[in-house]
């Protein structure tokens, strides 16, 4: 490694380091300043690690290592005869930490013990810090190890390193130990071990760290008590995060939006909705919260309404705001809603880079407009994974296989890898398309090509192409070859395809296993009892809808939906809960009377 920094080195321009010799330092330090007497060695020696500590400074800042790498200016000035401070460290650290530069870093360490900096408290911070954001956490773990005495800042940066890396058990073990060496901690520190119990997901583990935060005197400032909210909440009990929240008198807007968040979590949504009605104060992110909570739920009506409410208010909607009610609008088919936020982000100019063009797509797609989708990628000044895969998902549910086919070619070519989602769209294209050969390719160069792994939905559009295509044994060699159990989604589509080819046999080996996953649900029952009726087997096909009569099962009835005037109605067969369901009735006979 320091070979190649030197051979680097001597490709630059000697000038470049020119600010390093005595002769220019005078011009820098002394210049337009009235000074009769030369300055000093030591005066040229400090000014020299400034200018130094500034030049890998501003590399850091820059975030641009690549033509300049902070080791060279480092290296150079060691030439010079200059004499690193805790602070040339430190921002030679923090330069190499935005390249992760892994092995520059460890000559950095090694150049900190020679010139004896391990035992500064702020440059091993830095140090650990290097390591934990390259996930080296041995590493880190060994300059902790490796300070004599560390305070309190370098206990708090450890544990934090454990938690960052989902370590909650290191954490808290850690934790205790700092404890035995008799170091109390702060708000920070507690804050930072609440939040390890979190991910432990240990109720009891929690409860014993607020009872310590109660009995220790240390303070708790909003921080800490919305860390206790979210803890309480990841540990599954909004009963005890809500106590809490009732108790502590720190109740800022962070404080209740934790609260509010945490409510939705847990599909809470009348206290989510009290919360958010009696904050003394809301921010974007208390809207924000709502409006995600209400879609995630299937509830896309009133997350649409709340959008609208918001609209209306003192806050403006931001990215978040708008990729969730965007999101809302599409898995609630609501294209007059969704092609109006999409004038209102045109007409206030929210999405000049492009960042809401996936979230576009996909609700133009699914809401049944894919020119309209089309049209947005092809615009998109961002061609990133997430519209690639947009655009090819969209095509895919919408039947143009080919076509979402020759868009992953492009994507290919423009060097965008494809993830996992990506390669559901790909597979679910070919299905639809028929394209039996090229989803085979497509399957098996994921592993090969893509270094994917193939999951149970990839798996489920493989058994979908092939059950399509009639290849129905090497559709059950699939299933019975998956690494994972097949799901009732896996099992549902092999039994359509089995109805479809009439094949008895394979079709009550799937009913079975259907029934085996969910001995409640129909549907397996009727599609079986086709099968046998259209192969003329009426007893059997009886005797299974008796058995389904006779346990009281009954299948979901169909539901349609239509927009009218930004409002999505939805209708279930024989459904007159409708408040215009009279006014529906008589305008369907007098369109009946007109067309007879």
């Amino acid at each position: 490694m320091r070979a190649c920094i030197q051979q680097r080195f001597h490709q630059l321009p000697h000038t470049r380091f020119s600010f390093l010799h005595p002769p220019r330092i005078h011009a820098y330090t002394v210049a337009n300043v009235e000074n009769p007497s030369a300055p000093s060695r030591e005066d040229y020696a400090y000014a020299n690690v400034f200018l130094w500590n500034t030049m890998i400074r501003k590399q850091a800042e820059n975030g641009d290592i690549t033509r300049d790498p902070p080791l060279l200016y480092y290296i150079q000035g060691l030439r010079t005869g200059l004499r690193p401070n805790g602070q040339t460290f430190m921002y030679l650290l923090k330069a190499l930490v935005c390249g992760k530069n892994v092995n520059e870093g460890e000559e950095v360490h090694a150049s900190v013990v020679r010139t004896g900096f391990a035992s500064s408290e702020f440059v091993s911070g830095a140090l650990l810090g290097f390591y934990v954001a390259n996930g080296f956490i041995l590493q880190a773990r060994q300059v902790f190890d490796e300070m004599p005495q560390p305070g309190l800042v370098l206990w708090t940066l450890m544990i934090r390193a454990y938690v960052c890396l989902t370590l909650p058990g290191e954490a808290l073990e850690l934790f205790r130990t700092m404890r035995r060496v008799g170091v109390m901690p702060d708000m920070v520190a507690m804050a930072t071990v609440v939040s390890a119990s979190g991910l432990l997901g240990d109720l009891g583990v929690a409860k014993t760290i607020h009872c310590f935060i109660e009995k220790s005197g240390v303070e708790v400032d909003a921080f800490v008590s919305s860390t206790l909210i979210n803890t309480y909440g990841e540990c599954g009990s909004l009963t005890d995060a809500y106590r809490f929240f009732q108790e502590t008198a720190m109740k800022n807007t962070v404080v209740w939006n934790t609260m509010i968040h945490q409510s939705l979590e847990h599909n809470n949504l009348d206290l989510g909705k009290q919360l958010f009605d009696s904050m003394p104060e809301r921010d974007v992110a208390s809207w924000n919260s709502m409006i995600r909570g209400f879609a995630n739920v299937g509830q896309y009506e009133e997350a649409l309404a709340l959008f609208h409410d918001m609209e209306i208010s003192v806050f403006r909607p931001n990215t978040l705001t708008l990729l969730s009610t965007l999101s809302a609008c599409a898995s609630h088919g609501a294209l007059e809603a969704g092609a109006w936020i999409h004038s209102y982000v045109n007409n206030n100019d929210l999405n000049r880079d492009g960042s809401l063009d996936s979230s576009l797509i996909d609700m133009y797609s699914k809401c049944g407009d894919i020119a309209k989708a089309i049209q947005i990628f092809e615009e998109s000044p961002r061609r990133d994974l997430f519209t690639w895969t947009s655009i090819i998902c969209g095509l895919a549910i919408h039947g143009h296989g080919k076509k979402a086919l020759c868009y992953f070619s492009e994507m290919n070519e423009s060097q965008v890898s494809p993830d996992e989602v990506t390669m559901v769209g790909v597979l679910s294209a070919c299905a639809h398309a028929g394209l039996i050969e090229q989803g085979r390719r497509y399957f098996q160069s994921m592993e090969k090509v893509f270094g994917l792994a193939p999951k149970i939905e990839h798996y489920g559009c493989m058994v979908d192409l092939l059950g399509r295509m009639g290849c129905l044994k090497e559709a059950y060699d699939l299933i019975m070859g998956m690494p994972m159990e097949a799901n009732e989604i896996i099992w549902g589509s092999f039994l359509s395809a089995c109805r479809v080819y009439n094949n008895v046999k394979l079709g009550e080996v799937a009913a079975r296993r259907l029934l085996e996953l969910d001995p409640r649900d129909p549907w397996g029952r009727v599609m079986l009892s086709n099968i046998y009726a259209e192969e003329a087997k009426y007893d059997r096909s009886m005797g299974l809808r008796k058995e389904s009569k006779e346990k009281g099962l009954k299948k979901s009835p169909g539901c349609s939906s239509i927009e009218v005037n930004g409002s999505v109605h939805g209708f279930l067969v024989e459904d007159n809960s409708h408040p215009c369901y009279n006014e529906i009735n008589s305008m369907l006979e007098k369109i009946e009377k007109l067309m007879n």
